[in-house]
């Protein structure tokens, strides 16, 4: 039995106007309980049943039909409730007709057309072709939460459309209030609607009889009229009548429009030309617009451009794109060729570089541009080294006189770095012994110390760069975050794979760099092999103490601003190995000068005597060798990461000798002047300075010395310098880290010793030889000598 229902009502109509076959929406109450219940629905007053959907009871979906009444009432008829109302009411539009030459600004809907001349109720509904309801009763959603069911039922679906469809699922989530009776009328309507399927096209057929009839009606009345006007028998049948009628109505509208239609696709095909010029002008301006901005050096603008064309056309099948895009890729190919020569153009800046190898990473060059940077950047500063050094050499043989050869340090010879070095290098050499040169000094320097500081100069201008390229090669900030994302890895590969490349390279430059100075500065250090190459100096002079001490400060900076660049030590080894030998070098050269300033003191001999007896050589002895360990003291003192200079046992001991060797040289000075008078002295070799008539025209003027005095003056000098000298002396070579300090004294006192016993066994004589003349007459008076007897004759 079914529930008595009040009858419909509708409430509300979407949209509420429209032209006739408008889809509309209508909502209400008791719109019926199934789709059977619904047996009438009329708008405006039109038949609208056949094409309306039950979707529940308080939703119809339907089209709107061709009505008379402009504006009408929703009426809906359901078995349960009887007719119904409504308290809103649509609007029926008349439809504006479009021909076929007129524009639109809309797209015209192609909606199926319905035959509305007959109230027939067809079992399926055209508007859908699987029901919102099968079951054909009203749905009644439940309150169970979805993770319940989906827990209940895993893996199901209340989708009756779904391969895992559950009816448990989908009657508890729909019908889960509904009573048994109305669960019994949805068995019964299923089986309905199955076995409506099973008839087949039989449903369909049985369903529009009544069309069948009509058409069949309306076929006979064309045959009977047909027949009533005798059209058979006059020009062949009708149907060839009406065949011709409409080929010559054919041929004539086509003469007619013939030049309209022809006028209008000339037109349209050169609006679609204009139409595709003017949306891809673009890409047929690109090649013409690139060459401009790459001769304007707009790099970044032919970047943008080429990725946007790439975007757009990088994978077109059409003809005359592909011959367009091929020619932007010829175009780009060419600057991708530009920009790698301009990469590897040396001398470059390290921000052009970068930019380069931007460039190059966004338009996807082949190959690894910043490498290829790196190496020639490598090789430009090898070349840079051996010109430097082919420069010098070839300057040092076009010019005469190798002691007069000289270069202007204000030619900018001197690194920025080092600038500083002219003032404290000065102040050391002013205060050194040798104070008898010219001031011109200061702004001159030998032409192996310029090439030196000039060498110097050019690695820390271009090793910072080329180490700073690396650094960004390393951490990816010379590549695009485009290009660095799609070659990230790659990249990452190819830097472990580099990084004993690179190091090579840097140990190669610091390789080179100390070669070079070695061969100018210490040739026998070089191997046999590369003499050629790093040698060809033809100097037979030695630097002095002074310049070898300047060439180590140079160095040492050279060292600091290497290392303040983080460069690992073990690349600067190399360095530190040539600032140790330069130091040992400079000891012995300073040393070896030492001794040749102490042969001259002999001739610096005034023989003015003070109150205890002594001239002035032990002092200016002393003095001397301070001045030249004082010299020595920035090369002695060890910088950090520096090894001491006597750390071999061979320097030790050469030093040692030559410590010993000056000792003896002035012990033996001492010798000669006891032994020579001063009018033999030879100053013949003497520099002007030191033989100048100021310092010795009071010595040639009061010289009335006897041998003795001189001699007595010398012994005075020798117990001076046992019981002082040699002590104060071998107190500063303490201070200065000499070893073997004990040998020295121990030799040079012996020695010295042995001087002075001989030099007071020469005074004893020289005071005997009167007496011994006195005496010696008395001595052999009645000298009997056998050789003046005549030999015994007749003995027997």
């Amino acid at each position: 039995m079914s529930r008595s229902r009040q009858p419909p009502l509708v409430t509300g109509i979407s949209p509420n106007e429209g032209i006739p076959w408008t889809k509309v929406t209508i909502r209400g109450e008791n719109l019926g309980t199934g789709p059977t219940d619904l047996i009438g629905l009329t708008i405006c007053g039109h038949n609208c049943l056949l094409t309306a959907e039950w979707m529940s009871a308080s939703k119809i979906v339907c089209r709107v039909g061709q009505a008379k009444n402009d504006k009408g009432d929703i009426i809906v008829t359901t078995k349960s409730g009887g007719k119904g109302t409504s308290t809103v009411s649509f609007k029926l539009l008349k439809p504006e007709k479009i021909g076929i030459l007129d524009q639109s600004a809309v797209w015209v809907d192609e909606i199926n057309y319905y035959d509305m001349r007959t109230d027939r109720n067809k079992g399926i509904s055209p508007l859908s072709l699987r029901p919102a309801n099968p079951l054909g009763i009203e749905i009644e959603k439940c309150k169970f939460p979805q993770k319940d069911l989906e827990m209940l039922f895993p893996g199901m679906s209340a989708d009756f459309t779904s391969e895992n469809f559950s009816a448990a699922w989908y009657l508890i989530e729909n019908h889960s209030t509904t009573s048994f009776e109305q669960l019994k009328m949805a068995v019964t309507h299923l089986k309905r609607q199955a076995n409506k399927k099973s008839e087949g096209s039989l449903a369909y057929v049985k369903g529009g009889l009544s069309t069948f009839f009509e058409a069949q009606d309306a076929l006979s009345a064309i045959h009977q009229k047909l027949e009533a006007d005798g059209t058979e028998k006059v020009e062949g049948s009708m149907t060839q009548k009406l065949e011709n009628v409409l080929n010559r109505a054919s041929n004539t509208a086509d003469t007619l429009f013939q030049e309209v239609l022809g006028r209008k696709d000339k037109a349209d095909s050169t609006r679609n030309a204009l139409n595709v010029l003017q949306r891809f002008k673009f890409l047929f301006n690109l090649p013409l617009n690139i060459e401009r901005n790459i001769q304007k050096g707009d790099y970044d603008v032919v970047i943008n451009d080429y990725e946007k064309a790439k975007s757009l056309f990088g994978k077109t099948e059409v003809r005359v794109f592909k011959k367009y895009y091929a020619e932007v890729e010829t175009r780009i190919e060419a600057l991708r060729e530009l920009l790698l020569d301009k990469l590897l153009e040396t001398p470059s800046t390290l921000h052009d570089q970068k930019r380069y190898i931007r460039y190059l990473s966004d338009l996807h060059s082949p190959g690894d541009p910043a490498w290829q940077c790196i190496g020639a950047q490598h090789r430009w500063i090898l070349q840079l080294m051996h010109s430097c050094k082919e420069g010098y050499v070839q300057d040092l043989k076009d010019i005469p006189g190798l002691h007069n050869t000289m270069l202007d340090l204000d030619n900018d010879v001197r690194p920025l770095v080092l600038g500083h070095l002219s003032q404290t290098a000065s102040l050391k050499r002013g205060s050194s012994f040798q104070s008898g040169r010219d001031d011109t000094w200061r702004y001159k320097t030998p032409h192996r110390v310029a090439f030196v500081e000039k060498l110097t100069k050019l690695v820390l201008s271009q090793l910072p760069n080329f180490w700073k390229l690396w650094i960004s090669y390393v951490n990816g900030s010379l590549f695009s975050e485009t290009a660095e994302k799609s070659s990230q890895i790659e990249r990452s590969k190819n830097v472990r794979q580099r990084q004993n490349d690179f190091k090579k390279m840097i140990q190669e430059v610091m390789h080179c760099l100390v070669k070079l100075i070695r061969g100018a500065l210490l040739p026998l250090s070089i191997p046999e092999g590369g003499v050629r190459q790093y040698g060809g100096w033809e100097v037979k002079s030695e630097l002095s103490g002074q310049w070898l001490t300047h060439v180590i400060q140079t160095i040492r900076l050279t060292y600091e601003s290497l290392t303040a660049l983080e460069i690992p030590s073990d690349m600067l080894q190399t360095i530190q190995d040539l600032i140790l030998d330069l130091r040992v070098h400079c000891v012995v050269v300073t040393l070896q000068h030492t001794a040749e300033e102490i042969k001259r003191l002999a001739e610096k001999e005034d023989w003015i005597v003070d109150n205890e007896g002594l001239t002035s050589l032990p002092c200016q002895f002393e003095q001397c060798i301070i001045h030249s360990l004082q010299s020595l003291k920035g090369v002695l003192d060890c910088k950090p990461g520096e090894a001491s200079v006597f750390q071999q046992p061979k320097t030790q001991e050469e030093v040692c000798q030559l410590s010993i060797s000056i000792m003896q040289i002035f012990i033996y000075c001492l010798e000669q002047l006891s032994s020579k008078p001063d009018a033999d002295v030879d100053t013949t070799h003497l520099s002007v300075d030191v033989s100048s008539p100021d310092l010795f025209g009071s010595i040639h003027e009061d010289f009335n010395l006897t041998s003795e005095q001189q001699l007595l003056i010398v012994l005075s000098n020798c117990c001076y310098l046992e019981r002082h000298t040699f002590l104060n002396i071998a107190e500063h070579f303490e201070k200065h880290n000499f070893q073997g300090i004990e040998k020295i004294t121990q030799v040079s006192m012996a020695s010295l010793k042995e001087l002075d016993q001989r030099l007071f066994e020469n005074y004893i004589e020289m005071k005997a030889d009167p007496i011994v003349g006195s005496l010696e007459p008395g001595i052999y008076a009645g000298y009997f000598d056998w050789k003046d007897c005549l030999p015994p004759t007749d003995a027997n």
